[in-house]
């Protein structure tokens, strides 16, 4: 169920976020929430996992995906990371960018916090995430998240010791805190910026 945000985001705390971009590519929406996040105080990196390659539906993105294939992907996000780690980072990204920050916090017993923005991933039996505060905002339906899914993503995490909280957003598309996709939703695209700045303050 959509939870809406009580409080503003104070402006006393900064972390250093590693944001990875959807199946669509570092397109310009990726920049602008860094520079959202740069302006409350956050350290940003933004890798392009695409080598420059974007695409204008998530269809299209799926195809560079399979065909840079998950092995090469995940390497170049573990590549881009690994220089900041010791830092204790917050892993954040969007989708598909979502999936790979949940792998990679995860695996970094020095993470700091996970945002996932319209994105989930599998979890391992054995997974481990004590006291891992995790914020999930997502399409309320989502075609790439559905309810049973989501459910089961949510028990496995908390199983996993990681601290869960899931924003819904009813009506919206997936991808829609991109402003030059079909997906966009103004009002949800706001609300869950709001929602997700007031969260990195708190780590």
């Amino acid at each position: 169920m959509y939870v809406p945000p009580t409080t503003e985001p104070a402006t006393s705390g900064s972390s250093t976020i590693v944001l990875f971009h959807s199946v669509c590519g570092l397109r310009p929406a990726v920049h602008a929430a860094a520079d959202r996040l740069r302006a409350a105080g956050h350290e940003v990196i933004v890798p392009d996992l695409f080598d420059g390659r974007t695409a204008d539906s998530v269809g299209d993105g799926m195809e560079i995906k399979e065909e840079i294939g998950k092995e090469t992907l995940l390497r170049r996000a573990v590549t881009a990371a690994a220089p900041y780690s010791d830092r204790g980072l917050v892993y954040a990204g969007f989708s598909f960018g979502g999936a790979v920050a949940q792998n990679l916090a995860l695996a970094d017993e020095k993470a700091r916090g996970l945002l996932l923005m319209h994105g989930t991933s599998d979890i391992a039996e054995d997974a481990t995430a004590d006291d891992l505060p995790v914020q999930l905002h997502v399409a309320d339906p989502d075609p790439f998240e559905p309810h049973d899914w989501l459910t089961a993503w949510y028990l496995q995490m908390q199983r996993a010791g990681a601290d869960v909280e899931i924003y819904r957003y009813p009506g919206a598309g997936h991808l829609f805190t991109d402003p030059d996709l079909s997906d966009h939703d103004e009002e949800a695209a706001e609300t869950a910026w709001r929602t997700a700045l007031g969260f990195l303050e708190t780590l």
